[in-house]
């Protein structure tokens, strides 16, 4: 695990850094002149209507610095996700593994237990710091040990149960990133409604198309946080669920295919 760390965390910095790069890259050359070509068309049908109604457009929705920040979250909340998916469905893969080959009807022993745990220790060196060969080797080696069956349960229990805070711990920057992008919309609420309250005599001398436009700004930016910040809450729970169900199906295997064929 002290190897895996390091390649998390600069995973993690490049991940962000991509992000910056792709949503900024988009915004100066598509989204920021395509809203402002739509407001100058529709300052022009203003002017020249006074009928007429402009029409709701997504790149002025998007155009604001709120909105850019939190689609570069999104992103960067999309790569970690993608990160721990990838390495729920590895472990996965190892569940599908004969890892103690044993026969129906067939007892271990503790003097068996050397002999059970070398297709175990025949993994890779990357596979056995996951969840199911760490838990089988520990269990056969408390077998071994102690030659109690009660024992190697409690241990199978304790490390699942460790292994499950352990990945919820590891969800706490994705939750932060779901949590600071609405508030990050709440940011663009105020700067909106700042800026309104600041063109306000503006207002009362019959100009009102600076206040709209401010209170644009205001409701744009939450409008989009919320939204994207739901979808993230929606992939994080599919994770968490993954990875939960990756836990109990793990305690599952151990139990079905080692501790009901263990025997003092």
């Amino acid at each position: 695990m002290r190897r895996q760390l390091p390649i998390e965390f600069i995973y993690q910095l490049f991940s962000l850094i991509i992000a910056i790069i792709i949503v900024h890259g988009v915004y100066v050359s598509a989204v920021r002149p395509n809203a402002q070509r739509v407001l100058e068309q529709q300052a022009i049908e203003i002017n020249s209507n006074p009928n007429y109604v402009p029409e709701r457009s997504t790149w002025v929705v998007i155009r604001d610095f709120e909105q850019e920040a939190c689609f570069i979250l999104m992103l960067w909340s999309f790569a970690l996700m993608g990160f721990k998916a990838n390495q729920a469905r590895q472990e996965r893969a190892v569940l599908r593994l004969d890892l103690i080959p044993v026969a129906q009807g067939t007892s271990i022993l503790p003097e068996d237990t050397r002999e059970y745990s070398r297709p175990v220790q025949a993994l890779s060196e990357v596979q056995q710091t996951f969840l199911l060969p760490r838990t089988l080797l520990t269990a056969l080696h408390r077998f071994r040990s102690t030659r109690n069956i009660q024992d190697v349960s409690n241990a199978i229990r304790a490390i699942c149960e460790s292994e499950s805070e352990r990945l919820d711990s590891e969800l706490s920057m994705i939750r932060y990133i779901a949590w600071a992008i609405p508030s990050i919309g709440f940011l663009g609420t105020v700067r909106g409604i700042g800026q309104a309250l600041g063109q306000a005599h503006q207002a009362a001398q019959g100009d009102i198309a600076g206040v709209t436009q401010s209170l644009g700004v205001a409701f744009n930016s939450t409008f989009v946080a919320l939204l994207i910040s739901i979808l993230i809450m929606f992939l994080l729970h599919q994770l968490q669920l993954a990875q939960e169900r990756l836990v109990l199906d793990a305690e599952t295997y151990c139990d079905n295919r080692l501790v009901r064929h263990l025997q003092v």
